[in-house]
């Protein structure tokens, strides 16, 4: 077993020992390109959306110096006709960049250090071959004289952009590395495939241009390899099945990332933090992307503030996610700041629509958290005013609560979107927003009479009562509440069986006053 060839099968073996999660789906694509045009592939996503464990995977499939075949036997790669064929047939190579740079003294000899650490261990394994200190020659020199072709597998393949992201004659060094391995002469003798992943998709322009032959895969242009990029529905139903946690809850706060054909992905880590830990929570961990959530929207190119109170109380907003250079420094506008909150994950992508929004619970509170501790002292403002809104629920003070939700509207809406109906309830959304810590929010609930405006259950062992929302546009707030017991919405959630509180909000376009109403259900 070698450091970076031929590995073994061990890392997907520790895999499979716990609950591991079918994805070998993605080996049978791969034989699928295998020393044909498409062999080079990068596939970016963000953080935490099992990234390695894809790569490993892999490893323990290719690596001939190990026998898998117990390992896949009960997968489902073992059931599709090339698994056979290609089963531990190829040497291959590992390269975990992250791990180069944690174990260097000096980022800027990075790339000489993965360079002779390779070669070193290639020339160990085949002392007969011809030794050259270039890795690429080195690995040709093995190809020729021995007839096997390498698979190469580099996990992060964009970490030194990231690290070193103001290192010009660095980031050249790096890509002179690549281009001798994957844009030569040299690249079909030498590979029969190559599968990189990283966070961000190739960069469009500039010294990276040296790895365009890949074909990418990433959060804009997933397919066909939407299911392997995080947790299906399908797959989350089965998990929570066995679990203490019900799926809907689950669904809440995980849910949201769109791809490609309709498929719902779910954030992998999260998933499984949660059926451990037994509650749901935010398990979003504080990486570098938190770093940049931050800075990248203290920016505030073209009224990203804005952008952000729209998203924060639900709305969908319209980008173009062309010009984006996929890099972490070259942003000129807003598009590009939300293009790259995409592939961090904080964002989700609808191809159809060509819009974004906050996927789920967990990332709608980075935000807020982020938002809080920034530049934006509006916004910031705004959600400390949502804590007091909440209280002001609570006590049922009619009065206080109109003020802050007109408070709320006037901060967070332009005067084009503001006498709309639609923008009264992603104000109402936004002004309840630090309501994801202690409760789960429902959008028109299915009643049987109608559909309930906005409905904020509280989560499992919570005190607080259930808050059911109707809005009216030009009305009263009395015909708000009025409507709620004509159509018996209460009935929707019956099975709750704690108190709750029935709360009508009026909007007046003439005079941009909001109304209350706060009355206690009667069961």
């Amino acid at each position: 077993m070698g450091r970076y060839l031929n590995m073994g099968n061990a890392g997907f073996a520790a895999m499979t020992r716990g609950t591991y999660i079918d994805k070998t789906g993605l080996i049978a694509f791969v034989n699928s390109i295998l020393g044909t045009t498409d062999k080079l592939i990068c596939v970016s996503r963000p953080r935490r959306f099992g990234k390695s464990y894809s790569a490993k995977m892999l490893c323990a499939y290719y690596d001939r110096s190990c026998d898998s075949a117990a390992l896949f036997a009960d997968y489902q790669i073992a059931r599709d006709r090339s698994f056979k064929t290609y089963l531990n047939q190829y040497h291959v190579i590992y390269l975990d960049i992250t791990l180069f740079i944690s174990k260097t003294s000096n980022i800027k000899n990075v790339v000489k250090e993965i360079n002779d650490a390779v070669v070193e261990e290639v020339a160990n394994t085949y002392p007969q071959v011809k030794r050259d200190a270039a890795l690429a020659e080195m690995l040709f020199n093995v190809v020729e004289a021995t007839g096997n072709k390498f698979i190469m597998i580099i996990d992060e393949w964009d970490a030194l952009f990231r690290e070193a992201k103001e290192d010009a004659r660095l980031q050249r060094e790096y890509i002179d590395l690549l281009r001798g391995l994957f844009k030569s002469s040299w690249t079909d003798l030498i590979f029969d495939a190559a599968y990189m992943t990283g966070i961000l998709p190739i960069k469009k322009y500039g010294t990276q241009s040296a790895v365009s032959d890949f074909r990418e895969y990433n959060m804009l242009d997933p397919e066909p390899l939407e299911e392997y990029v995080g947790f299906t529905e399908q797959e989350v139903r089965a998990l929570c099945a066995d679990s203490e946690l019900s799926f809907e809850e689950v669904q809440k706060w995980y849910d949201g990332y769109l791809l490609g054909n309709g498929i719902h992905v779910y954030n992998p880590k999260s998933v499984m933090d949660a059926l451990m830990r037994k509650r749901t929570g935010n398990y979003w961990t504080r990486t570098e992307t938190y770093e940049s959530l931050k800075i990248y929207i203290d920016l505030d190119e073209d009224g990203l503030k804005e952008t952000i109170i729209q998203m924060l109380g639900g709305a969908r907003v319209k980008i173009d996610v062309n010009m984006f250079q996929n890099d972490m420094t070259t942003i000129h506008s807003k598009d590009d700041v939300l293009t790259l909150l995409v592939h961090l994950g904080y964002l989700a992508y609808d191809i159809k629509t060509n819009t974004v929004f906050i996927p789920n619970e967990e990332v709608k509170e980075e935000f807020v958290r982020t938002v809080a501790a920034g530049k934006h002292k509006e916004v910031a403002k705004l959600i400390r005013n949502s804590d007091f809104l909440l209280q002001n629920t609570l006590n049922m003070d009619e009065e206080a609560v109109a003020a802050a939700i007109e408070a709320a509207h006037t901060a967070g809406t332009s005067p084009v979107f503001y006498n709309n109906e639609q923008a009264l309830r992603s104000v109402i959304r936004f002004a309840y927003i630090t309501c994801v810590d202690e409760f789960l929010r429902i959008d028109e609930l299915p009643s049987g009479h109608g559909y309930a405006d906005v409905v904020f259950f509280p989560k499992k062992n919570s005190a607080m009562p259930l808050i059911l929302i109707e809005l009216k546009w030009d009305k009263t707030e009395k015909g708000a509440i009025g409507q709620i017991k004509r159509k018996d919405y209460p009935q929707a959630v019956k099975e709750y069986g704690g108190d709750i509180l029935l709360v009508g909000i009026n909007y007046d376009s003439k005079s941009h006053k909001h109304t209350c109403k706060i009355e206690e259900y009667q069961k």
